[in-house]
Formats: structure tokens, C-alpha cells, sequence
């Protein structure tokens, strides 16, 4: 294969993502591979760090990664499947600052694809569209490198957190890993870490046969929940298809959104680290905000992405940031990357200092009434042009609210707010709403359907 029938499709705003043997296979990898090295070259590094997920099609994938850095002039690690962050982990821990985890995420079975680190950066943007650049106009640099398998590290990452994190009391855990490649390391974890632990769906299978390991969905966390009431368990945690997102689930069979999550990381962190920002992005509670700044610290609300979000994490030096869509970041004891089942731990901790029932605690936690992620279906490419219009619509219909553009629109009343944004992974709008009683949140999604009929007539908004 030739460079040139490397797709630019499958460059996308976060990451590589494809379908395994349509738009990536391992011809492809090894570009992208060589790729990724020839960038880390540039930048002083010469060895990096390849790790992968439990997809069928990963380790062949993961080889040919391999193949292409070698190929460049590097050296690589192989950690073999390993979440992605252990792959994180492990660029801190050989101090390499760069490497490739093979994973398609939460993306059903047929995908693939690669989150890419290079000299400390998560690449997102330009800087993935610039791997796809240098591949078809030939940048790339020659030469040749070794393979050096470090199966150890997934220990190492183990022994690190719970070297750390020492629990007041015993937990009484579930953990639904949705046959993602976290079911091979969480249950160790929280074992290590004092937890009594029942593994839900934690053998690793690429078909997903239980349900998608996705814990932003409602549907994927049923199961959890379920065995969490059942088992009389103090919590359940959920993660996704490479680990790097949490769900949570309390005590009573309540889902605890990551937004009401970050509030109590939020009041946690900022006893140690009073004053300093925490970031979120414009997806989050309008309750969080004022968690945040009634503990002492900073609200600073950023476009979504765990990329994006990262880079705002390192560039305000703030010891904590978070995402709806599940991803936490922990720059205070920890490195700052996005990790679920470190994000677990921390909780396991919160919890375990306080003598009430996870259920009990979050109930402290101001709560509107909102809607989960909901998405509306459009044809691929067309987010961005939809995206201005509604924009434009908004600013001259809604002159009675305050109107933030940092990533889509997203409108706030007194007693509420709703945000349309476009997808950056799937060809979807993205909506979400708050309120404080249900009236007020029936009046806002009306708003935001007649928004979309302005626009775009028979966008409906699910129920």
C-alpha cells in the first residue's frame, strides 16, 4: 500500500478511528506508526510506548504500529493489552512522554483506532490531521528500532496507585467493565486497594456480548445497577471499552453523573489546592460552577474533549479537571491524564474517609433536573455548516439569556440551560438540559427543538 490510500478520514478531532478492513488495517498502522515517530523525532524522542486494547483486530494492529516507529528510526515498549491509561502511565513511568494505545474506544466492534501521545501531548486537531500531512506528502523519517516487551508495567501502575491510595475502610464494589480491556486490570486493582470486589463482565471479549461498554449511556449502566441493589454493594463503578472513563453508580441504584462526580473531586482537591481552577467542559451542571467556587477554587468552563480538556488542564495548571462524557483528570498526586480506574480509587477513598453511604454523600450535592447526552442524527460533514446557523438562530432569538459559543451554543436562564454542540466522533448533534423543577426543563427543550426547526425542519430532539 501506498501512502497516498492512507484515508484522511479516519484522522479525526481526538484521535485515529476507523472500520478494521475498510478505512484501517495493518498497512495502514504501519504508516501511521512511522508517522507518529517521525513526529516523535522531531521533538528529541526516539523511543515510545505501544500498548492496545482487547478488539480482536488490536494486536495485529498494535505489531504494525510497532513495525512503523521501528521503521522511523525508534525504539519501542510493547505493554501488550493494557487500558489506555496504562499507556499513559507508562510514558511517565519510562519517561518517554509519547507512545500509541491501539483502541476503538467505546466504538461498536467492527471499529478500531489510536490515541496518540507525543513529548507530553495528547494530539487532538491540527496536530492529528498533521500525522495524516506528513504521511501523504512524505515526511518521514528512516531508519531502524527494536521491540522490548514490558508486560510488567500494568503492575507497576497497580502497585503505584494503591502505593498511594489507602482507604479508610473496606468498600463493598461492583465493577461492570463491559468485557473492555479494564476488566483485566480493575478488579486487581480494587482488590489492592482493601475493596471487596465483584467483577461484572469483566472477561476481556472484543464482540462486547453483554452490553456496550460505553457509561455514558443509561442502557449499558442497567446491569449495574441491578447488582448493586441486589448485593447490597456501597458502590458500582462502570467503565469504558479502554478505560480511560467512569461511570458511577451509588449505593441506592442512583447514577451519579460525572458532572455531580467532579463536585465532590471538586471539594476534595480543593481543601489541599484552595484557590486554583478546575475545569470543565460546557456540557457540565450549572450546579458544578458553584460547588466549585463555594470550596474555594476557580470555575473555568472549556470546549469538550478529552484532548482539548487536557491541554486546558496543563496550560491553567489546575489540579483537577472533567468532562460529562465521563473523562477525569487528576494533576494533584497523579499525572493529569484521563483515567477511569484511577478516578475509581480516588472515589473509593473519598467515600471510604466518610462513615455515611455513597448514596448519603452525593445526596448532599446540589442536583437540577437534566437529561443524559442526547444525540440527533445528521449526515456525515455537515455538523460544522448546521452548527453556524444555529448559532446565528440563537444569538437573534434567545435576547433574554446569556449565550456562551466556547463549543456549540449553549444558552442559560436563571433557572437553566441547553446546549447544542456538534459530535467531533460520530456525524451527531449533541444536546443536553437543566433546570431547576421539570417545568422549566420542559420550557427549555422546547426552546432548543424550535431552535432546530428553524434550522434544519425534522432534526428532532429523542425523548
Amino acid at each position: 500500500m501506498s501512502a497516498a490510500q492512507v484515508p484522511a478520514s479516519i484522522f479525526r478531532a481526538y484521535d485515529i478511528r476507523g472500520v478494521v478492513g475498510e478505512t484501517l488495517d495493518a498497512k495502514i498502522a504501519h504508516w501511521i506508526g512511522r508517522a507518529v515517530a517521525s513526529e516523535a523525532r522531531e521533538r528529541g524522542v526516539t523511543r515510545l510506548v505501544v500498548g492496545r486494547d482487547g478488539r480482536h483486530s488490536s494486536a495485529e494492529l498494535a505489531a504494525a504500529v510497532a513495525a512503523g516507529m521501528n521503521a522511523a528510526g525508534c525504539d519501542v515498549v510493547d505493554i501488550g493489552q493494557a487500558p489506555t491509561p496504562v499507556m499513559y502511565f507508562a510514558t511517565h513511568e519510562l519517561g518517554t512522554g509519547s507512545g500509541i494505545a491501539v483502541t476503538g474506544s467505546h466504538n461498536p466492534p467492527a471499529y478500531n483506532g489510536m490515541k496518540v501521545m507525543v513529548a507530553g501531548d495528547t494530539l487532538s486537531g491540527a496536530a492529528i490531521t498533521g500525522l495524516y500531512e506528513r504521511i501523504r506528502d512524505g515526511r518521514l523519517a528512516a531508519g531502524s528500532g527494536e521491540v522490548a516487551q514490558r508486560p510488567d508495567i500494568v503492575e507497576r501502575y497497580i502497585e503505584r496507585i494503591a502505593g498511594d491510595i489507602r482507604p479508610q475502610r473496606p468498600l463493598h464494589v461492583v465493577l461492570d467493565a463491559g468485557n473492555g480491556v479494564a476488566g483485566a486490570v480493575a478488579p486487581r486493582l480494587f482488590e489492592a486497594l482493601g475493596c471487596r470486589v465483584e467483577a461484572l463482565y469483566c472477561e476481556v471479549d472484543g464482540d462486547f456480548p453483554n452490553h456496550h461498554p460505553d457509561p455514558a449511556e443509561p442502557r449499558n449502566l442497567e446491569a449495574l445497577i441491578e447488582r448493586v441493589r441486589a448485593s447490597g454493594a456501597d458502590l458500582g463503578l462502570a467503565f469504558d471499552g479502554d478505560g480511560d472513563r467512569l461511570g458511577v453508580v451509588d449505593a441506592a441504584g442512583k447514577v451519579i453523573w460525572p458532572d455531580r462526580q467532579l463536585m465532590l473531586y471538586a471539594r476534595d482537591v480543593l481543601r489541599r489546592r484552595p484557590g486554583e481552577p478546575v475545569v470543565y467542559d460546557v456540557k457540565c451542571s450549572m450546579h458544578l460552577a458553584r460547588v466549585i467556587a463555594a470550596a474555594g477554587g476557580e470555575p473555568r468552563m472549556s470546549r469538550t474533549g478529552h484532548s482539548l480538556i487536557k491541554a486546558t488542564l496543563r496550560e491553567s495548571g489546575a489540579p483537577l479537571a472533567g468532562e460529562m462524557s465521563g473523562h477525569t483528570f487528576f494533576a494533584e498526586r497523579w499525572y493529569g491524564f484521563d483515567d477511569g480506574l484511577y478516578t475509581g480509587a480516588r472515589l473509593v477513598e473519598i467515600l471510604a474517609a466518610d462513615g455515611r453511604s455513597s448514596a448519603a454523600v452525593f445526596a448532599e450535592l446540589p442536583e437540577g433536573v437534566a437529561t443524559p447526552e442526547l444525540k440527533v442524527a445528521v449526515e456525515e460533514g455537515e455538523q460544522a455548516a448546521l452548527m453556524d446557523a444555529l448559532v446565528a438562530e440563537a444569538q437573534r432569538r434567545f435576547t433574554d439569556a446569556a449565550i456562551h459559543t466556547i463549543d456549540g451554543v449553549r444558552v442559560e436562564w436563571p433557572d437553566g440551560w441547553g446546549l447544542v454542540r456538534a459530535s467531533n466522533t460520530t456525524p451527531v448533534l449533541v444536546v443536553r438540559f437543566e433546570a431547576d423543577d421539570e417545568a422549566g426543563l420542559a420550557r427549555i427543550r422546547a426552546a432548543f427543538q424550535e431552535l432546530l426547526d428553524a434550522v434544519r425542519p425534522g432534526l428532532a430532539i429523542p425523548a
